[in-house]
């Protein structure tokens, strides 16, 4: 975003504007990530309530991250085409509207709608508000600025499933998106009046608008192709053939016309260097498998183990604890030493931890449930943060917005598609346990036997066994899927050998 700030010479904050100013910026940075894991733990219940199907209400979350990954690598043309400020203040207001409008949505078709609005407005946020932080921060605390910042960073995903299981216990799920209405647009106005002085200057760019359709048509039809696919028997259906076809259309075009524009929406240019390539693939790979963990962990608590949207928040939540507390030893550690062995002892901490997590059983407790998570936790930081300094310490100076842009769309992208991947195989999988287990339980009917001599009818017992047999397919299908996905972390650690030391030192907050 730098080459977007004009030079004037303006004055840093201090005092109690800098305290104000430093606090509605980090609110936005925190909004904007809180989104993608607030509703986690809350599918369940907005199906529930709009009368759709578990699988569907993950398009709450799908829809969100998509057009947040769209709208991140436009950010920089917004703030030259508009001015920094003038961007980011009315994307914040138009947050907290969109917010509102999720909240009062009667309809799943509706929700999605509002939340690809949401996505949209929320994507600048994240950049614009890194930027805006280190410019009101004198510079001689330029570090703190980017500790603030970094924080709202991981607290955000721990804060998300805790206070959306809270709200959607007490209240209901529609708080989950009331809640951030007035601080969006409180911290909003008060961005405008303080900030104001440091708006920059504005120039006529010409956006790439064919890269940009075409990044819409086939990041859309991929996505819809992997959300709808189990509902209609995948290619066996031409709505699904013709959505991969598109797609995949799409995507080569894309990559055809962002090779050869020369002021392209996504720089594909920088994979030249293969550290950043390394980088890359490990995480979307890492990062993808982390997400795909962090939806299904809630998805299985409330359907199998019968915890409360609050309770499974808390589970969950137990897994950033830890990484809040290292996330700034772990910066500083990696801008002083080579940071590829952080990313593998991170990404191979979280795969080894998944495969324990393996092991679980419908008899577990609160406790041993949420202590591997917690344990868990301290990969996180060991990947995030370093990750980011081997990626922009490979490519070019010029080249490092262009780096951190992409690096934020592909981050934000892996976690929609794993999102979608992880239901499709859960559920797939769960039905495939069921019909294995259904035809070994109770081979020689002695629990029908026994049932029915206590007076049980013979629906009655049928249900009761099914019953038992479901529970124990959906804890089997999860336990399979962690073994998949902790295979996925180790590839993922591996890979990133491939890439060679940075040669640049790089402050580790600068990719966000």
């Amino acid at each position: 975003m730098s080459s977007a700030v004009s030079e004037q010479n303006v004055q840093p904050l201090t005092g109690g504007a800098l305290f104000v100013g430093a606090l509605c910026l980090a609110m936005a940075n925190f909004l904007a990530i809180l989104d993608t894991t607030i509703a986690n733990v809350s599918v369940a219940n907005i199906a529930g309530s709009l009368g759709t199907s578990t699988s569907q209400g993950t398009y709450v979350i799908t829809s969100y991250a998509v057009a947040e990954a769209i709208s991140v690598p436009l950010t920089g043309w917004l703030a030259k085409r508009f001015g920094s400020m003038r961007t980011f203040t009315t994307c914040f207001i138009l947050f907290g509207l969109f917010s509102l409008l999720c909240g009062m949505a009667t309809s799943m078709t509706a929700l999605v709608a509002f939340r690809v609005l949401l996505g949209f407005s929320g994507g600048p946020l994240m950049p614009l508000s890194q930027t805006l932080m280190i410019r009101i921060f004198p510079k001689n605390r330029a570090h703190a600025a980017i500790g603030i910042w970094s924080m709202t960073t991981l607290v955000a995903p721990i804060m998300g499933p805790i206070l959306g299981g809270v709200l959607c216990d007490q209240f209901s799920w529609s708080y989950i998106f009331y809640c951030k209405v007035p601080f969006a647009l409180v911290a909003g106005y008060a961005c405008w009046i303080l900030l104001k002085k440091y708006e920059t200057a504005t120039e006529k760019t010409a956006i790439d608008k064919v890269g940009l359709a075409l990044l819409v048509v086939w990041v859309a039809a991929l996505q819809i192709m992997l959300d709808e696919g189990k509902d209609h028997d995948w290619f066996e259906s031409s709505r699904i053939i013709i959505l991969g076809i598109v797609a995949a259309v799409g995507f080569a075009s894309f990559m055809i016309w962002e090779l050869t524009e020369k002021n392209p929406v996504v720089d594909l240019k920088v994979f030249r260097h293969r550290g950043f390539t390394s980088s890359m693939l490990t995480l979307s790979m890492g990062f993808g498998a982390f997400f795909a963990i962090s939806v299904i962990t809630p998805l299985w608590l409330q359907v199998s183990m019968g915890y409360t949207a609050t309770i499974a928040g808390y589970s969950t939540a137990t897994m950033g604890i830890l990484a809040v507390f290292l996330a700034p030893l772990i910066a500083e550690m990696s801008s002083k030493f080579d940071p590829r062995p952080f990313v593998f002892c991170g990404v191979l901490w979280l795969g080894i931890w998944t495969f324990v997590r393996s092991f679980a059983n419908l008899e577990m407790t609160f406790a041993q449930i949420s202590w591997p998570m917690f344990f868990q936790g301290i990969g996180m930081p060991l990947f995030f943060v370093p990750v980011t300094a081997i990626a922009l310490g490979c490519v070019l100076p010029r080249e490092m917005e262009s780096a951190a842009g992409l690096m934020n769309f592909i981050r934000t992208l892996s976690g929609a598609f794993a999102t979608s991947m992880i239901n499709t195989a859960w559920e797939r999988e769960t039905r495939y346990v069921h019909s294995e287990l259904s035809g070994l339980t109770d081979l020689h009917g002695v629990a029908t036997q026994t049932m029915s001599s206590s007076g049980m009818g013979i629906d009655q017992i049928r249900n009761s066994l099914n019953l038992m047999v479901q529970g124990q397919s959906v804890m089997v299908a999860t336990n399979q899927l962690f073994v998949i996905i902790a295979v996925i972390f180790v590839v993922a650690a591996c890979v990133i050998w491939l890439a060679p030391k940075p040669k640049n030192s790089v402050d580790p907050g600068a990719a966000h």
